[in-house]
């Protein structure tokens, strides 16, 4: 344990000696430490101890606090975007070699403060994963999520220890500006389901957030093929980290988007039913033509279906899920004229137990079902 202990005491004396002097006694910066402990105390809570405690219970309905956080994200994110281009972004600071600037001028007080905040931030969207763990939303809480909230913390207290200012804080200025997209999209997520339709674009996030990391990789890589008085330890540090994220995240979008773009396709070639009432088959279209040996009550009480999908419940011959206009025949009761309820196809619609689909083509079918009960009372 004294071994230990010389150990922890040998970094600090370390970090204190190359740190900058001027955020050394601020809150969380005299040790990486109290920073490691809150990051693997996250893990535990939202990995362990929270699904654990939220086994049995309900998950708890949260959606004003959740519209409140969001909002509250949004402005503290459009803050510090403000305060990294005021910081140097706007104009003093070069996107190819920028040393980090040690004076106390106000523009480079600015920044350090920016930096300070930024590393701050990290510790307030620990709450959105809380909010996964207090709703049970446990499938949110995955291995990217956790990896990419636990990390961040730790290797921000890094930056604002030693480099608060210069090349380094292009990774602070690109991702406030992507959160204030996210958190904008979180929030009217949490409003509602009126504002689905205003989500449309949720699929351009994951990418603009993998763009961020490819910028973030030239613009810290870069500096490994050109002369600039900037710690190269950093450049890798952040270069790394980028790099790490942009897998991650492309797995993410692999995952969520490609493969559910080929199970959706899957589902069409199947011929599932689509919902505006009609009943299409790739599969299994001809054989409506053909009598059904089933009796009348059961025809009559069966649902439609198309490769065992469909829309439209007959019951006592009425067509339910037909939704373009259907006209009914013979006061609804159509099926008990049609031998056995089978079914007639016009034109690519279903005309099953004596309703048609509207659309126009309500008289066609009108005339066909009269001829065929001329037919059948003809054989009579």
């Amino acid at each position: 344990m004294a071994l230990i202990m010389k150990y922890i005491e040998s970094i600090n004396r370390y970090m204190d000696s190359h740190s900058d002097s001027r955020t050394k006694d601020w809150p969380m910066m005299s040790s990486p430490f109290p920073t490691l402990a809150v990051c693997l105390t996250y893990v535990y809570l939202v990995k362990v101890l929270g699904p654990r405690l939220m086994e049995n219970r309900k998950p708890l309905h949260l959606q004003n606090m959740l519209v409140m956080y969001n909002a509250l994200q949004v402005v503290f994110s459009a803050w510090l975007f403000y305060e990294c281009l005021m910081g140097g972004w706007w104009g003093s600071y070069s996107f190819r070699c920028q040393p980090v600037d040690y004076s106390d001028s106000a523009t480079s007080r600015r920044m350090v403060h920016a930096c300070w905040w930024y590393y701050f931030s990290k510790f307030t969207e620990f709450m959105d994963t809380i909010f996964f763990v207090l709703r049970k939303k446990t499938s949110q809480v995955t291995t990217l999520h956790v990896i990419h909230h636990g990390c961040m913390p730790m290797s921000v207290w890094f930056g604002v220890k030693f480099t608060p200012g210069g090349h380094s804080t292009f990774f602070g200025l690109l991702n406030t500006f992507v959160h204030i997209v996210m958190y904008t999209y979180y929030m009217f997520s949490a409003m509602g389901p009126q504002y689905q339709k205003y989500l449309w674009w949720k699929k351009y996030l994951t990418t603009l957030q993998m763009v961020q990391f490819i910028l973030i990789m030239v613009h810290a890589f870069q500096l490994l093929f050109i002369d600039c008085n900037y710690p190269k330890a950093f450049v890798w540090w952040i270069g790394m980290h980028a790099v790490m994220f942009f897998f991650l995240f492309n797995e993410f979008y692999k995952a969520a988007y490609k493969n559910r773009l080929m199970k959706k396709n899957a589902a069409l070639a199947n011929g599932h039913a689509k919902p505006n009432g009609y009943c299409k088959s790739i599969n299994a279209h001809d054989d409506l033509f053909m009598p059904q040996t089933t009796t009348t009550a059961a025809a009559a009480s069966s649902t439609a279906k198309a490769n065992g999908n469909g829309n439209a419940t007959l019951s006592n011959g009425h067509a339910n899920g037909l939704k373009n206009g259907y006209k009914t025949l013979a006061n609804g009761n159509a099926a008990t004229s049609l031998t056995n309820g089978s079914a007639h196809k016009s034109n690519g619609l279903l005309l099953a137990n004596g309703y048609g689909n509207g659309n126009g083509y309500a008289t066609q079918l009108l005339d066909d079902v009269a001829q065929e009960l001329t037919h059948r009372k003809t054989q009579k």
